[in-house]
């Protein structure tokens, strides 16, 4: 192992860590807004107002960085990353506590959407230093396997998130308590989690040299890249559509299929852990290791993953292997266009953002049993997504890597506009026809993978 390696493996450890930590409690916010709806009697685009609370502040704070980068004056190098991730941990913390301290006085839900908002704030923090750190500490052509890889436990958390939280808040907490009270422990445990963290990203030993590459200097404006700006514009689309598909499940399973919250949240678990699985296997489609180890490698982490989820769900909520079979049949059709993929993160990306669109088509015309898992496959071709925008739009930066990353972060702010939009949507021509919001979405992420990464670029 080389000296290089050895030095990624803390820092790599570390961030995976905070990877799944916001994937944990992003996915709550799921598993949140059915809560809410009924606690305090909300239309679809009220309940939605809760991902415009939390995903706004990614918009407030990125742009925040961003106006200090535009200065010369970039917060993470001035900073460093690991003290960039230790402020984003502990204003994450006080807003989970916070939160905590709103449910046990039952108070307004306005009040809610502030606690939200500083969380928001936190993860932001996290985001902008973690995901072009992870891009910067090893070799530039593997970067999109290492976010993948990343990604791929972020993803884990947000598996876990649905099938606890929906258990938690829905079935243990909601029998002994009144109004909001079930969410009261669930995030005084989250306020302590993330303060171990804290303490564990504190006592690591994260450092960064910045390599010498033959790379673009800040001598031209980001502004002038028009692929780094449509790949802005590709994550807000992406984290739109992947957030409102979760945002509104739970409601659309309900009204295609008469399902209960907790139920519907158990089986979100499922869209969430389909995006787990795509990752780990991206992260080795898109390695460098030898095509029949990759293979070989990618069917053992595809059934570790599935039995991860299923035993889950199973001893949570008793989903048994007849509910969730139909599942395995697009992790197999998700085995074949990661080949024809070929381990190119633009061309994969195209391909997926096509998958989807198919996926939505047959959810409007297929009956609701298959309908629904049509719309939880997505989880699985969205896997990718991530990771191959970011890397495409901030490959060869160099020095303008932080004021890009600022930029694609604040684009985050998808995942606040369009889930609402989506309820909006739902409140007037059903939950159904509402996944029109991230038809469209998929539509500009084909194009994006097709041409958009290119326009502007020497390559």
């Amino acid at each position: 192992m080389t000296t290089e390696k050895k030095n990624s493996i803390i820092p790599m450890i570390s961030v995976t860590v905070l990877f799944f930590m916001w994937g944990f409690i992003t996915s709550l916010n799921d598993v949140l807004i059915p809560f809410l709806k009924n606690v305090y009697s909300l239309s679809h685009f009220e309940a939605n107002i809760v991902q415009f609370a939390f995903f706004g502040a990614y918009f407030v704070g990125a742009f925040i960085f961003f106006l200090f980068s535009l200065k010369g004056k970039d917060p993470i190098t001035k900073i460093g990353y690991k003290n960039t991730l230790i402020i984003g941990l502990i204003i994450a913390a006080i807003a989970c506590f916070l939160f905590a301290m709103t449910a046990k006085n039952n108070l307004p839900f306005t009040t809610f959407l502030l606690t939200l908002f500083l969380l928001g704030i936190g993860l932001t923090f996290l985001q902008i230093a973690a995901n072009p750190f992870v891009s910067i500490i090893g070799d530039r052509q593997t970067a999109s396997s290492r976010l993948n890889l990343t990604q791929a436990f972020n993803s884990l958390g947000t598996t876990l998130g649905p099938a606890l939280g929906g258990y938690f808040v829905f079935n243990y907490f909601a029998k002994n308590t009144i109004g909001t009270d079930a969410v009261f422990v669930p995030y005084l445990f989250l306020a302590c989690l993330l303060i171990a963290v804290t303490v564990f990203i504190y006592m690591s030993k994260i450092t960064y040299t910045e390599q010498e590459e033959e790379l673009e200097t800040a001598k031209t404006s980001i502004f002038n890249k028009p692929y780094v700006l449509l790949g802005a514009l590709g994550i807000f689309f992406y984290v739109g559509a992947e957030v409102s598909i979760g945002s509104n499940f739970v409601s659309y399973m309900k009204e295609m299929l008469g399902k209960p919250e907790s139920v519907a949240s158990a089986f979100l678990s499922y869209y969430w852990g389909g995006a787990m699985i795509g990752r780990f296997l991206g992260a080795i489609s898109l390695s460098n290791a030898k095509q029949s180890s990759k293979f070989i490698y990618m069917i053992l982490l595809a059934v570790a993953s599935f039995l991860i989820i299923f035993f889950v769900n199973y001893s949570l909520h008793g989903l048994v292997f007849h509910q969730v079979w139909f599942f395995i049949v697009f992790i197999v059709l998700n085995f074949i266009f990661f080949y024809l993929g070929k381990g190119k993160p633009a061309l994969s990306l195209s391909i997926f953002a096509m998958v989807n669109l198919g996926l939505i088509i047959s959810s409007f015309i297929a009956e609701p049993q298959v309908a629904v898992w049509c719309v939880l496959a997505i989880g699985l071709f969205n896997s990718i997504m991530w990771g191959n925008v970011f890397t495409l739009a901030i490959d060869g930066l160099g020095k303008q890597t932080a004021s890009a990353s600022s930029i694609l972060i604040m684009m985050i702010v998808g995942g606040a506009l369009l889930p609402p939009l989506q309820g909006l949507l739902a409140d007037t021509i059903g939950i159904k026809y509402s996944f029109i919001i991230p038809m469209i979405s998929y539509c500009y992420l084909c194009f994006y993978g097709l041409k958009g990464y290119k326009i502007g670029k020497h390559i």
